[in-house]
């Protein structure tokens, strides 16, 4: 199996497990989905973290793969590759990309795909596909520029060139940098703190955030206020604010 999910205290852990660099063949875009929906449907998974090993996240597509496809071959197979990206986007629960190594080309596209990114002190991002005489496909010229700015962004993918974790901190492309050994550790106490917070009001701040970036201001308002007027008829919702009423912040217990 070349991605596995292990599911512990709440935490779900996608494994990319195709050594040496983890390319990602079409055999594995199609688990990611699968296994995005998974986590997405699962109950007792209440978090998320995307991992590669302690080597490397991913360094790209199956290059010997999609040297193989046409034109025709590539229009039948693009949408399912970024499907395959846009399942693990949308997981509506909190997310981590632990990355070690390399994350390039449609490893860094799947880090992109996380809500939040923890980075190796050794770890090397970048989209290099223009040095293929391509662009990303996998959803890099869109999640890209709406994380780190579209100048930026096109600096990255115009060049193909690679950044390593502190610059990438610098730039926004990751949002902690700790030394390799302790990668997953940090990720899996990230996601293990919010495993425990309000299901419900989590999907709803992601969802929010999400859909509100790709909208104007006045629907994204909307999409806020439906959401937030909605969670007034949850359980966790009468749970945060007797606890806050009756032993201050930050005590509660959420279902």
């Amino acid at each position: 199996m070349t991605v596995t999910f292990e599911v512990r205290d709440g935490v779900g852990t996608i494994l990319l497990d195709r050594p040496p660099m983890n390319a990602l063949d079409v055999a594995i875009q199609d688990r990611l989905r699968e296994l995005a929906e998974e986590a997405t449907r699962r109950e007792d998974v209440r978090s998320v973290i995307l991992y590669g090993g302690e080597k490397v996240f991913a360094a790209g597509a199956d290059i010997k793969e999609m040297q193989a496809m046409d034109h025709t071959a590539m229009v039948l197979r693009s949408k399912g590759l970024q499907d395959a990206f846009t399942a693990v986007a949308r997981i509506p629960k909190p997310v981590v990309a632990a990355v070690t190594g390399y994350a390039l080309g449609g490893g860094c596209e799947l880090a992109l795909c996380a809500d939040f990114r923890i980075a190796a002190d050794n770890a090397k991002l970048g989209q290099p596909e223009i040095l293929l005489g391509l662009i990303p496909g996998a959803g890099g010229t869109q999640r890209l520029a709406r994380l780190i700015g579209p100048s930026r962004a096109k600096d990255l993918i115009f060049t193909g060139r690679m950044v390593k974790a502190e610059e990438a901190l610098t730039l926004g492309l990751v949002d902690r940098v700790v030394p390799a050994a302790e990668v997953y550790e940090q990720a899996h106490a990230w996601a293990a703190k919010l495993a425990k917070g309000p299901a419900l009001a989590l999907r709803a701040a992601k969802e929010s955030i999400d859909a509100g970036l790709e909208t104007d201001i006045d629907t994204g308002l909307t999409i806020e206020r439906n959401w937030f007027s909605g969670l007034f008829a949850t359980e966790d919702r009468e749970r945060g604010m007797r606890s806050f009423v009756e032993e201050g912040p930050g005590k509660a217990t959420f279902r």
